[in-house]
């Protein structure tokens, strides 16, 4: 039995040759089972075809906790209340069997391939009775394999995998202190499990090196290399060929018994690899994100029998990182400067994840229009994450957990280089690295490797990556997502100030220290953002909405010894702010303000702060389970106020107050440079009377870029902002409202911690409580667009009074949230007689809607409640 790393980067269906070989994920018919609970049965456990009558169900990926809840409906209630806190963790002491059967035929000449993507933490693998390969050689979530199981198979064949959970010191996935820890500690199959069958030389590796002429952006040169194994006992003569599109290349080549070769075609081989004019792979708001396919085989004899071949997708593109004078990394897609604007994801609790639902917030994260995710960790229980940060343009910053860096997780002695530093970690690090870059390189989305999040890596671990990198990849590796120097690659560039929780929308601005709009933050945000009231009663007992009871708290963080594990800063926060609230519908709207307010003023600040900004990753992008903290949506997939804030402040074309210095910044984020423009700044007193009136005629706004074109007297206690910003032909193409007072909020510097910057006056806004209501018409149609059901709803004031900060809400004939459904724009102000309208788009991807059963419900600060018919 031969062993070898698993490098297959699997084949998409769309390119492969007829019957060039059989190649299949096994992902149906698994059965699972606790090794305690067999041996209780009285026998052990036969790896060749005993009964699994009793084992529970299983469909791989699956983590064994993954397996029970998705696949056998247990644990129903676990992430409720406070009942995850006494759940038992005992049984995943014990491994766990993994049990499947597959067929095969046709295998004569041919050659078997048992290949594993991802398990945690050791495995046993037999397969029909045999020990494929044993825990200590099987270990650690990033290693990948492939074993050559020819002499082991059959017609019919029993695969078992005894899995054991990682243990003290292990590097094991990591969520670190987003959500409790993984009962099972992710303990599974979480990647895909794929036989392939292949002819005497099979085909992996294969990469498109490409190099764009970033000057003019008119030529690409294209380099593809591949490797070549012959797993037979006789040498084999053939032909490697390929083609991309029109392209094609080959070459003749001996393969000795077992030998493995890297082949590689460059311009100088091949003329047509030097690509005209390009399809070039943008990110999200330079351009289109084109993809290309290439195939390659390896074809042997007259008869052009192919023995395998291998099917990738890739962009063409350039990614460069560059250090500003003051010594801020930045990136540049395609020799262009991009402002980096993310979010830091994090997979399911319990690795559940799909193709569904990966999607789905990959289009969240375009509609907000960010452009960036940061994995803090490989994540992911395939490479679907990736291809769908391909396919829609989105940035992906990848790298290790800080889970490894700290005692306090890992469970062994920490230093300043984490926890990795013996030689066997140091090979297993340089392994992760090895097997997940050959696994992910030909994503486009990927702009960067990061070795460490908090800390540097082991310098020594550090210069094997030095080795190994150049050899198969040409993305920037950066040393530590904080503001590090290594001795081995110099300065990260980076910045890891927090904040993680509250501060003032004017902290973005007047901070040049910390936090601040400068540089590059790679994880920073303001603390809790609510679900929706919809949300929040599906994990919170009824009898603990309000007063709020410890469910609330044991929902937010998991960080030890820090506010951010209770309520009380939000309810500070809200209390100072806006006044004691009444009760849970009002403690909500002004923990929603509070959350829009800073959210947006981030994400604004670092815009309107370029060149100084280059890039911004807000912590975080999504929920491992249900919460209170660092979300733009929640775990059931519904948006919240902070979502819209973000996708206010990232219009491509945008008017900001600036808290600093009370300008207004016209911003452009376009690679085009746009004249003739026209923007309104209003001012409005608390009861709603126009204040002053600035009209600028013949704006021009340069591409990728901010200018001050305004200013505000925000004297009066409490003042309304209202922008508008109208292109040539009297289009309305951004619109921006702000709640301003006279005094803003005071940070206490002296006082500043890992998790905050304190506030010791906060801005006063109590007077918001007494704003007249007002009256909003409201109209409601349904219809199509793009393909997808459309309800467009239209706001009309008709009141001399502020419609402030109203919501708008799309249900299904339960009462339910519909998921997905992402509006226009919501949280919207209506000014005195001013209409609106707003789409909400249901996307249809992910089944049929009945749009006639669906209805609207709006609510705002001072507007009462409606619902009607979405038709």
């Amino acid at each position: 039995m031969k062993m070898r790393l698993m490098c297959l980067a699997l084949a998409a269906a769309t390119c492969l040759s007829a019957g060039a070989q059989q190649r299949r994920a096994l992902r149906e018919g698994w059965k699972i089972q606790s090794s305690e609970k067999v041996a209780a049965d009285g026998a052990a456990l036969s790896t060749d075809g005993a009964s699994v009558e009793g084992w529970y169900n299983a469909t791989v990926p699956a983590t064994v906790m993954g397996a029970l809840t998705r696949d056998n409906g247990m644990y129903k209630e676990l992430l409720d209340a406070s009942n995850y806190k006494e759940a038992d963790r005992t049984p995943f002491d014990a491994s766990w069997w993994y049990r499947t059967t597959f067929g095969l035929s046709d295998l004569k000449g041919k050659r078997v391939l048992l290949q594993f993507d991802g398990l945690s933490y050791r495995a046993n693998i037999w397969l029909n009775g045999e020990l494929v390969a044993p825990k200590e050689e099987v270990f650690g979530p990033f290693s990948r394999y492939s074993f050559d199981v020819t002499e082991m198979v059959g017609g019919e064949n029993v695969l078992a995998v005894e899995v054991f959970r990682a243990q003290i010191g292990e590097p094991n996935i990591g969520f670190v202190d987003w959500n409790p820890r993984p009962l099972d500690e992710s303990m599974g199959i979480f990647r895909d499990v794929t036989v392939e069958v292949t002819g005497a030389v099979d085909v992996a590796n294969s990469w498109v090196r490409t190099d764009v002429d970033t000057e003019t952006l008119r030529e690409a040169k294209l380099t593809v290399e591949t490797d070549v194994t012959n797993n037979s006992a006789k040498s084999v003569k053939g032909v490697l060929e390929g083609t991309i599109g029109d392209i094609a290349f080959s070459r003749e080549l001996t393969v000795a018994a077992g030998e493995k070769q890297h082949v590689v075609f460059t311009p100088e081989d091949v003329a047509a690899l030097r690509v005209q004019n390009p399809r070039l792979w943008w990110s999200a708001g330079m351009g289109e994100p084109e993809m290309y396919e290439m195939e390659v085989k390896f074809v042997v004899g007259k008869k052009r029998e192919v023995s395998d071949s291998e099917c990738v997708a890739f962009g063409i593109r350039e990614i460069e990182s560059y250090f500003t004078p003051e010594g801020h990394r930045g990136y540049m897609v395609n020799g262009k400067k991009v402002l980096v604007k993310g979010a830091g994801w994090t997979d399911d609790i319990f690795l559940r994840d799909t193709p569904e639902s990966n999607e789905r917030q990959v289009k969240y994260v375009k509609d907000m229009g960010l452009n960036t995710i940061r994995f803090e960790n490989i994540w992911g229980t395939s490479r679907n994450i990736y291809e769908m940060c391909d396919k829609y343009g989105i940035l992906a910053l990848v790298g290790w957990s800080c889970q490894w860096e700290w005692e306090g997780y890992i469970g062994i002695p920490d230093d300043e280089f984490g926890t990795m530093r013996t030689a066997a970690d140091i090979d297993l690090m340089t392994r992760f690295l090895h097997d997940q870059v050959l696994w992910l390189r030909n994503h486009p989305s990927i702009i960067a490797w990061y070795g460490g999040s908090d800390k540097l890596m082991h310098p020594e671990i550090e210069r094997r990556y030095m080795a190994l990198l150049p050899t198969i990849d040409n993305r920037p590796f950066v040393p530590s997502a904080k503001k590090l120097t290594s001795e081995v690659t110099g300065p990260s560039g980076m910045k890891m100030y927090g904040p993680y929780d509250y501060v003032g929308p004017n902290y973005w601005f007047v901070d040049n220290r910390l936090g601040g709009a400068y540089g590059f933050n790679t994880e920073t945000g303001p603390g809790a953002q609510l679900p929706v009231l919809e949300s929040i009663v599906k994990f919170i007992p009824e009898n603990e909405l309000w007063p709020m009871g410890p469910s609330w708290d044991y929902h937010c963080t998991t960080s030890a010894g820090t506010m951010m594990n209770s309520m009380t800063m939000m309810t500070e926060v809200v209390t100072e702010k806006y006044g004691a609230a009444r009760d849970l519908k009002d403690y909500l709207r002004k923990a929603d303000l509070v959350s829009w307010e800073s959210t947006k003023s981030m994400f604004e600040a670092f815009r309107a702060n370029k060149p100084a900004t280059t890039g911004l990753i807000q912590w975080m992008l999504n929920s491992a389970w249900p919460g209170m903290y660092w979300q733009l949506y929640d775990y059931y997939g519904v948006p919240n106020a902070s979502y819209y804030a973000v996708k206010k402040a990232n219009s491509p074309y945008q008017l900001v107050y600036n808290y600093k210095d009370s300008g207004i910044y016209i911003v452009n984020e376009k690679p085009s440079n746009t004249t003739q423009l026209k923007a309104i700044v209003k001012t409005y007193g608390i009861d709603s009377q126009l204040l002053s009136e600035q009209e600028i005629t013949g704006l021009s706004a340069e591409a990728n870029s901010s200018a001050r074109i305004a200013e505000v007297d925000k004297s009066a206690k409490n003042t309304f902002v209202a922008l508008a910003l109208y292109d040539g032909s009297g289009r309305r193409i951004a619109e921006n409202f702000y709640a301003l007072s006279a005094t803003d909020d005071v940070h206490d510097w002296e006082s500043r911690a890992w998790e905050t910057t304190p506030v010791k006056e906060y801005a006063d806004f109590r007077d918001l409580e007494n704003i007249a209501p007002a009256t909003l018409e409201v109209r409601s149609s349904a219809g199509k667009k793009g393909g997808n059901d459309v309800v467009t709803v239209e706001l009309r004031n008709t009141s001399s009074v502020i419609a402030f900060f109203t919501s708008m809400k799309l249900k299904d004939s339960r009462g339910e949230m519909v998921v997905p459904a992402l509006w226009s724009d919501n949280y919207v102000s209506v000014l005195p007689g001013e209409t609106r309208s707003f789409e909400c788009v249901i996307d249809s991807a992910e089944g049929s809607v009945d749009v006639g059963s669906l209805s609207v419900e709006i609510e705002g600060w001072n507007v009462a409640a409606q619902r009607l018919a979405a038709r």
